[in-house]
């Protein structure tokens, strides 16, 4: 199995693995894909201060999210049909994820079931959910999820409608996909190693929907399910109504906007995501870094005003762990991450999230040592190069 230094060589690696269709599911945004780029340029052109003569003895990544202790303050966050890029995909980056020490959490549009991931794991993992138009069903999957120990809701805030995906259309990639295409077809032949491995496993379809939504039986019967659709009236109340069926912590995905992350506070969420989707929703939104510096402020001015304010967490554009020690600097207190495990996944199932988790690991702390900081605890602005970064 060929050794990836990078997140890159990963994502190497998973492109030359994967069909087409599939790929480009993963590596691509929306409308003309300025926003997807955005996120990882804008990154990048950070600077970071390197400090020398410094004690570095010590080093140590450790943090918490939720009030639960992390290897890292990183945790893989939710994508959908994962399982459609590795057999069992779901199955292989929780157990990575518990065995490293990081949070894990599942999409509802995942490929293996809650139930499949509670019954592959003993660590508690988090589920993400799309509130659908059947509020039914939506509060189904939020029992599902209580009765298989998940010890968090995500909701994702920014997908009420889909942003438009080219690559998606152009590749026939639908519910089902459209694999009679020739030029599908052709793809598929050419790579028997991904078509062999999902003849293998029985886990094929959306393990969520399948067999538990009303009369929904196969894909055919889920193509005429309309009530699939993500609800496009979402409102605060209706974050509200999930707050209470839930009843423990929630984490709001997909926050840009100071005013939306100020009410997401008084809510009393328990953590918030600043995220644009990884540039899949609305094409030319800002790069979540460059918003991160206002969602910080927002959400502690809700703290200065005496309510305990949400944790901020932070996605998309992330490639690295010098990546993670950016965001952290500009004052998030954790990174979701979503292309690079899929990158490892896609690449060499189990042992591709393990490294990319070892790589994100590494990076941070050689990062945060070379910067002359030996803790998570003290990483800050200070770190970085004025000038390069927002404020």
């Amino acid at each position: 199995m060929p050794f990836a230094p990078s997140i890159e060589d990963l994502r190497q690696l998973a492109q030359r693995r994967l069909p087409r269709m599939f790929y480009d599911y993963i590596d691509a945004g929306s409308w003309t894909e300025r926003t997807y780029r955005a996120n990882t340029e804008r990154l990048a052109a950070i600077g970071l201060r390197q400090r020398v003569a410094v004690d570095l003895e010590g080093r140590q990544i450790r943090s918490t999210m939720l009030g639960r202790p992390v290897a890292m303050p990183v945790a893989l966050g939710p994508a959908g049909l994962a399982g459609i890029f590795h057999p069992d995909g779901e199955i292989h980056a929780a157990r990575a994820a518990e065995q490293f020490g990081v949070p894990f959490a599942l999409s509802t549009m995942s490929i293996c079931s809650i139930e499949d991931v509670a019954a592959a794991t003993k660590a508690p993992f988090w589920f993400q959910l799309y509130l659908l138009r059947d509020r039914g069903f939506s509060a189904s999957l939020i029992e599902r999820a209580k009765a298989a120990r998940c010890s968090a809701l995500i909701l994702t805030v920014d997908a009420p409608l889909l942003g438009r995906r080219y690559k998606d259309v152009r590749n026939g990639l639908s519910t089902p996909p459209q694999f009679w295409r020739p030029r599908v077809a052709l793809d598929l032949m050419r790579h028997p190693a991904w078509c062999l491995g999902m003849l293998r496993t029985r886990r094929r379809t959306f393990g969520n929907i399948i067999g538990h939504a009303p009369g929904v039986k196969d894909l055919s019967t889920l193509t005429n399910w309309k009530n699939l659709e993500v609800d496009p009236t979402l409102s605060w109340q209706d974050v509200e109504w999930v707050m209470r069926q839930w009843g423990g912590p929630l984490i709001l995905k997909g926050l840009m906007d100071p005013q939306d992350i100020a009410q997401a506070a008084r809510l009393g969420v328990a953590a918030v995501v600043v995220s644009n989707h990884g540039g899949r929703q609305l094409d030319g939104a800002p790069a979540t870094v460059e918003v991160l510096p206002r969602a910080v402020e927002a959400a502690r001015s809700v703290s200065a005003a005496g309510q305990t304010g949400p944790e901020v967490w932070v996605d998309s554009g992330i490639r690295s762990g010098q990546d993670v020690l950016k965001m952290l600097a500009l004052g998030a207190q954790a990174a979701l991450v979503g292309r690079p495990w899929l990158y490892g996944l896609a690449a060499q199932g189990r042992s591709g999230v393990d490294r990319c988790l070892q790589i994100l690991a590494e990076d941070l702390e050689l990062t945060m040592a070379l910067c002359g900081c030996t803790s998570v605890d003290r990483i800050s602005p200070a770190l970085l190069m004025p000038g390069t970064y927002p404020v």
